[in-house]
């Protein structure tokens, strides 16, 4: 039974409140642009929201609060179930509004991220966050970037109503798998967390042709002058990747897709009513910002093959703008979820992150990357580097010959350092003290490139000696302390400090 303590002073709701919102990870900068008009309160650069770290390594940015931690289901990975004995406590949207521009005012935040437990049923509850969104941009006239959480089971209607307040929607599919939400949160059902994806896609897609925007996804090219301009110059490159990969025979048999199928049936349509109907405002943007979702990893047994497979699905079949994974806290120890006994899986979800961006931004695809023969990432180097290591025929590359993605493919080398080999070496021959100058991290790609025909040293390669090496250069670094003893370097942090910091500043 829940504690049902009133609880009065906003301060201490918004303790509780703040604190019961920060498993979820699902919030990251804007992706959308809209400057001040000299009437309303705020703005929004495209470029994102800026980031502080909390003591866990999650990223944050913005006023993230649940509305209330009241909950009619009982979930049994969350800390707010209905069955747990947990201090509850409910804003009204008044109180978030004033929590909001209060904030807002004195500079501690950019926007608000807005979730909820659900109370009563999950339109009424919409309904509260529908309240809150009109009055901060009504009567509030806030005009800064705004993140709402979509209630499964929710009516289209009320989805729709708040799809143009919100800058971005995102509808939790908490789990890899149907089977892993339908053991780990019975009240939840696949066509209810499906239906509103699907509807926020076709109401973007609507709202952005009515707007004459075809591109749905924003992308980290941001330096050029557009996406399409690039896109033209690598053309050949893409020419060359559809080759490769068409000589891949998972990929050519769609067996990444056929997991994701499994898992989810994403094909069958969610709901005729909610997948064909037309938006109501044409003339006004539709969650602009994009939509997100997440999954809770290490919870239930799913392979990272499976998660990738189902990732890869959600950005091809929902035009998804990002997809967040959360490393499984097992706050409330139940028997029906894995045992957690050396804490959450984070080298993990860090793994996954790794991976997720090398589908968005790299041309990798899950099938390259995993395989149900190969279903997990070597945790002790990084997703890229694990599928180099096991397509060695491909190597080396020569950095004055190869093209664009072929050189996003080597270890060491991301998509800044690659455009700038390609520029540079139209001007003269590379050697390695130029790439490292361009950002090439050569304790990695050295495996894997020639510069004018040679390596940087004779080095064999073979699997197993590289990967060793490679493991060798993850070790995290060691800090000597006068003591003698060591301590490794970790992330600095707004809200935590170590002793040894301290020691510095006394």
């Amino acid at each position: 039974m829940a504690n049902m303590i009133p609880v009065d002073s906003l301060m201490e709701k918004l303790t509780i409140l703040s604190d019961a919102a920060k498993y979820d990870v699902a919030c990251t900068s804007s992706g959308v642009q809209r400057g001040g008009d000299g009437k309303h309160m705020g703005n929004t650069s495209a470029c994102g929201i800026c980031h502080t770290f909390a003591g866990d390594g999650r990223c944050i940015s913005l006023l993230k609060i649940l509305l209330t931690n009241e909950c009619i289901y009982d979930c049994k990975y969350c800390i707010n179930r209905v069955s747990n004995d947990v201090k509850r406590a409910s804003f009204t949207p008044e109180e978030v509004c004033r929590l909001t521009m209060e904030f807002y005012r004195r500079n501690y935040i950019e926007g608000l991220f807005l979730s909820s437990g659900i109370i009563q049923s999950p339109d009424y509850t919409m309904g509260l966050l529908y309240e809150t969104l009109f009055l901060l941009r009504s009567k509030y006239e806030f005009h800064g970037y705004i993140h709402v959480k979509g209630i499964p089971g929710a009516s289209a209607d009320v989805v729709e109503m708040i799809g143009y307040l919100a800058d971005r929607m995102s509808v939790n599919l908490e789990m890899p798998t149907a089977e892993g939400l339908k053991a780990a949160a019975p009240n939840k059902v696949r066509r209810n967390i499906l239906s509103p994806m699907r509807q926020i896609q076709n109401g973007m897609k609507e709202s952005r042709s009515a707007h004459g925007i075809t591109s749905m996804k924003s992308r980290v090219y941001i330096d050029d002058k557009t996406y399409y301009e690039q896109m033209a110059q690598i053309r050949d490159s893409y020419e060359r990747l559809r080759d490769y990969q068409q000589g891949i025979k998972a990929i050519r048999e769609k067996r990444a897709g056929k997991t994701a199928e499994e898992g989810w049936r994403f094909e069958e349509p969610a709901s005729a009513s909610q997948v064909t109907r037309g938006l109501s405002r044409p003339d006004r943007y539709f969650v602009p910002a994009g939509q997100s979702t997440q999954m809770i990893i290490g919870a239930t047994g799913e392979t990272d093959y499976q998660i990738m497979s189902v990732t890869e699905a959600l950005y091809q079949r929902f035009d998804m703008k990002r997809v967040f994974y959360s490393a499984f806290v097992n706050i409330n120890q139940d028997a029906a979820l894995l045992s957690t006994p050396q804490g959450p899986p984070l080298l993990r979800e860090h793994r996954l992150y790794q991976a997720d961006f090398l589908l968005r931004f790299y041309g990798f695809r899950a099938d390259e990357l995993l395989s149900e023969e190969h279903p997990n990432f070597n945790a002790q180097i990084d997703p890229k580097c694990d599928w180099a290591v096991n397509h060695l025929e491909l190597f080396p590359v020569e950095i004055n010959q190869a093209d664009y993605y072929s050189l996003l493919r080597v270890p060491g080398i991301g998509t800044k350092s690659a455009k700038r080999i390609l520029a540079a070496r139209r001007h003269a021959k590379l050697d390695f003290s130029d790439i490292r100058k361009m950002g090439v991290v050569l304790k990695r790609a050295l495996y894997f490139i020639t510069c004018q025909g040679r390596m940087m040293y004779p080095t064999r390669i073979e699997k197993e000696y590289i990967t060793r090496q490679l493991t060798y250069e993850e070790r995290p670094s060691q800090l000597l302390l006068s003591d003698g003893s060591s301590q490794t370097c970790e992330q600095l942090s707004l809200f935590e400090s170590s002793p040894f910091y301290h020691g510095l500043t006394g």
